[in-house]
């Protein structure tokens, strides 16, 4: 599977960002999806054990948009206009976890995606749906600066747990 770029700030998936999470994203062409394998420190916790409900749905967010890159370049960004998450179960902190997104339908300005995230033997504890759209002018702009920053980094590992301390 090919790495795709992470970005310098993300919350979910920047490099130097001390509080995100950083997921790193791969591209299963087989497939047409993207995955991410990753494990929730207990920072990212809502109740005792269990993560956060919004922690679930910006990594969601996060794979909708990179399931769109599949079907565009990687400066093609679009923007969530809306996500559904449904939590199927609760997903754990401190174990494997996968997130997995693809694409159902793209044209126009906009796309429809779906992702899940899942525990190692394949449960889905969560998943939703989004409609993106192409990102706003003042968004491009604000890219600008951070562009020499989109890179794919082969010293990150597949699997990273960000220190709790």
């Amino acid at each position: 599977m090919r790495p795709q770029p992470t970005s310098r700030m993300c919350f979910v998936c920047g490099r130097e960002n001390p509080a995100g999470l950083h997921l790193r994203f791969y591209e299963d062409p087989d497939d047409q999806q993207v995955r991410a394998e990753f494990v929730l420190p207990e920072t990212c916790q809502g109740y005792p054990g269990i993560a956060h409900g919004g922690i679930i749905a910006a990594i969601l967010d996060e794979t909708a948009g990179r399931a769109v890159m599949l079907h565009t370049t990687y400066e093609t960004f679009m923007a969530t206009v809306s996500l559904t998450v449904r939590y199927r179960r609760p997903t754990p902190v401190g174990v494997p976890l996968i997130a997995i997104g693809w694409v159902e339908q793209i044209g126009g300005v906009g796309a429809k995606v779906r992702g899940q995230i899942r525990l190692a033997d394949g449960t889905v504890t969560a998943e939703g749906e989004a409609l993106l759209a192409a990102a706003p002018d003042e968004f491009r702009t604000r890219w600008e600066a951070e562009r020499p920053y989109w890179k794919v980094e082969d010293s990150l590992p597949t699997v990273r747990i960000p220190d709790s301390d």
